[in-house]
Formats: structure tokens, sequence, C-alpha cells
């Protein structure tokens, strides 16, 4: 797709979009990785190595080091920085990270390790557009290797990385690493994952993670940190349909603009363009975009992730939580949907559950109708018809949502086709759903059709 780009609006030139992603190029990554398999001292020693690590910061890690009797500062005290974590010694809460390069600017989620912890990996993975997942060149690829790169699949992360770590205590020998690559990327194509790209390090001596390592001359490839800012991002928002979920309707009470009214959000994906013809969802009115307001002042055009104001021909009653999107490239708003989802909270998913389903600005009550069937991230096989979900579990289920919602599928659309499940009692986020994903072996279960229920009538 060529690049939105337009002259002078009113005096005034912004910068088109290819000039704004080239000099501010960035990549969001997640590592994951099973106990023990050197996660953080990999991040430590990729933040240290890249002179991404304050004095203060690396001051303190030395003096922790210390008081645990270490001579060299513990790298993966950068990251883990809870009381938990520290005391532990493993990662549990999803630590963001933000640093940069001469070439690439980067936000980093180190994800924790335990299988409880699964659902922290789904939110810290759920953005990246590359997935790190560690492997203990002495244990290889075990079943916690598995669950993550099937989180990573259906998450659709573009491109994930398989770093094989500790190769100085399996003495730097290749054919250790090549049956340990050979056997993560089959399972990867398995699971439809487009791109591995495998490489031998020592987190502990750097080797290959910033640096090229001495020790594995029979390697080619390059280090973590040059795939890091060498890959090329294909996530890029403005490929997809345009989409602007409303935040806010402005009308300012001025003696000059007495007849204003603008519709304030961010655009989560595509172009919009002054002029183009549009769909106000999930009413299904169709109207022209007459102005876009950014920053104060009206421009031709306006692509994601920028925050504008539009201004429309038509006097349509839009709020918060409408979508507008070009009316060639509208979704069919509906109240039933089949989705794929990660169960995030402690207390159990069933049947007939009234919970508060937020997509986008939108928020609508909704009951959980079905769940269908339960995936084994193990052989990837579907347990039907399960009782319930619990906390990390992933599976299908079939929602009735009590006003229409004009969602994409999550194959198309990562931004507009996710959405959460909320506990309408309290405001706790209960699971993370994908629409119209379909994930492992199908299963026998059939969905029901959705009937109403007492109370939440829809």
């Amino acid at each position: 797709m060529t690049a939105p780009t337009h002259g002078p609006t009113h005096g005034r030139t912004r910068p088109s979009l290819t000039e704004q992603t080239s000099a501010t190029s960035l990549l969001r990554f997640a590592t994951a990785g099973s106990v023990d398999d050197g996660k953080s001292t990999l991040v430590g020693r990729l933040l240290h190595d890249s002179k991404s690590v304050l004095t203060d910061q690396l001051e303190a890690v030395e003096h922790a080091s210390r008081s645990r009797g270490r001579g060299e500062p513990d790298l993966a005290l950068l990251t883990d920085g809870l009381r938990a974590e520290r005391e532990q010694g493993i990662t549990i809460d999803v630590a963001y990270r933000y640093f940069a390069t001469a070439r690439r600017r980067f936000i980093l989620a180190d994800t924790p390790g335990h299988v409880q912890y699964t659902r922290n990996m789904v939110t810290g993975a759920s953005t990246a557009q590359l997935a790190v997942v560690l492997v203990d060149a002495r244990n290889g690829v075990v079943e916690q290797t598995r669950r993550h790169a099937a989180v990573a699949a259906l998450l659709r992360v573009p491109h994930v990385v398989l770093a094989v770590n500790k190769m100085d205590l399996v003495e730097f020998a290749e054919p250790v690493f090549a049956a340990i690559a050979a056997e993560f990327t089959e399972y990867a194509a398995s699971l439809g994952v487009p791109e591995v790209t495998a490489i031998p390090i020592s987190a502990l001596t750097g080797d290959n993670v910033v640096t090229a390592s001495a020790a594995m001359d029979w390697y080619g490839g390059p280090t973590v940190l040059e795939h890091l800012e060498g890959v090329r991002v294909t996530d890029d928002p403005t490929e997809d349909p345009a989409r602007f979920p409303v935040q806010y309707v402005i009308r300012p009470q001025s003696e000059d603009l007495p007849d204003y009214r603008g519709y304030a959000g961010q655009l989560s994906s595509g172009v919009l363009r002054v002029g183009e013809r549009v769909a106000v969802l999930p009413s299904g009115r169709f109207t022209t975009v007459t102005g876009i307001d950014l920053l104060g002042e009206p421009v031709d055009v306006a692509w994601a992730p920028q925050s504008v104001t539009l201004r429309l021909a038509d006097d349509l009653d839009v709020s918060r939580g409408d979508l507008i999107a070009p009316a060639a490239t509208a979704a069919s708003p509906t109240q039933d949907l089949t989705a794929t989802v990660c169960h995030l909270h402690d207390r159990p998913l069933r049947p007939g559950a009234r919970v508060l389903l937020k997509h986008t600005t939108r928020t609508v009550k909704a009951i959980v109708k079905e769940i269908p069937s339960r995936l084994s991230l193990a052989d990837l096989s579907q347990e039907p018809a399960p009782a319930e979900l619990v906390a990390n579990d992933i599976g299908r289920i079939v929602v009735r949502a009590a006003e229409p919602l004009a969602m994409d599928a999550y194959a198309e659309s990562r931004r507009t086709g996710s959405f959460l499940l909320i506990d309408p009692a309290d405001g706790t986020t209960l699971t993370a759903g994908m629409a119209g994903e379909a994930f492992g072996r199908a299963s026998a279960a059939d969905p029901a059709d959705p009937a109403d229920d007492e109370g939440w009538d829809f």
C-alpha cells in the first residue's frame, strides 16, 4: 500500500506516514520460556550489553547481587522488579521495558514461565510483533515450550525467535542446537507459525545476545539484537481497513462555532480521508467525512494510530462506542459471537455467566451461552463441552450480546477482532477473547443456538 501523503492544509504541512515511521521505527516483542531457562538473564544481558541500563539501576543490581553472595551482577534482577519475584527468584508479573539502539526503538514484555502464569503471557504477547521463546539447551523442547509456541500462534504473532540458551553448559555443541531447532520448527509449523529464527546463545556470558560468539564459530546467523534490529515489521496498522472507535462527542459552546459537532477518538487501523464515504456502526447509517481535526488544526488525511476528531456531513446519532469505518469495508454487526478465549481470572467461567463485553470503546451486557471445547496445548486436542474454564485455560465460547457489535475476525485484525469479558459486579477482567478464531484439532461439539435468559432479555 502506498503511504498516505498530503500537501499543505490551511497553511500547515504535516509529515507523511513514511517520514514518521522511518524516523521512529518501533518493535514490540515479548519473551517467554520455562522456569529457569534464563529468560530474565537474557533480557538483563540484552539491556546491559546494549547500554540501555542507567548507572543507578546497575548499581542497585550489583548491590543486590553482593548481598546474595554473588561476585558478578545478577542481570535477571533488572526485570524481576516485584519483591515476591526477587524472594522466589522467578518472574511473576509481565515486566515492560523500553530501550533503544541507533537503529530501532523497542518495547519489551518479559512474561512469566510458570504454567499458572500462562495468562500473563497472553497479556504480554497480545500486542507483540515478535516473540522470543527460550529453551534450555540441556532440556530441549518441553511442554511449556510447546505451550508458549501455541500461545504465540494463537495470538498471531508474526515472528518467532527460538533462543537456545545455556549453550555453554553443553560445550557449545552444534548438534545439540540443530536437534532442538529442528524439533521446535516442526512443531511451530504445525501450528501455522509463518517464520522461526533459531539462535544459539548463552545469556549468562553474553554469547550471541548482542555480540557474536567466538565459541560458536559454526553459527553464521545474526545475534539476538541484530535480528531484533533488522526484522521487517509487517504489522502496519495502516495496511488494514480503517476503524475509528468513537471515544467522545465534542460540542463546544462557542459563538464562533455554534454548530460544531466532532467525534473524537483514536484510529485503531487504516487511513481516513476528507470526502470519504463511511458507515456508522452498529446503526449502519452512511455519511461522508467533511473534516478531520488533528491537534486542533484541520488536515486532509489521518492514519492509525493518530488521535483525531472527525466531522460528518449528516447529523446522525453518534455516541461513544460507535465505530466509524469506510462504507466498502464495514463489518456486519452481530449479537452472536463465537470466539477463542484465554480465561484470566481465578474465578471459573461457566455457561450462563452474565458478563460485560468490552470491544474497543463499546461495553455491552452479554451472556456466555456455551463452552463448546477446551484446548489441550500439549497435543492441540479439544476436550468437548467442558463444564467450565479455569485460569489459564484456552477454549471456545459462544456469547450473546445485548446489543449488536461491529467486530472483525481476529484473523483479519488483531485490534478490532479482540475483546474482554468483565465481571459486571466488580469490574474484574475475566477473559480475553479473539473473535472467530479456531485453533487445534476440531471438536465434535457444535454450538447451540443462543436463547434469551431471564433478567438479561436479549
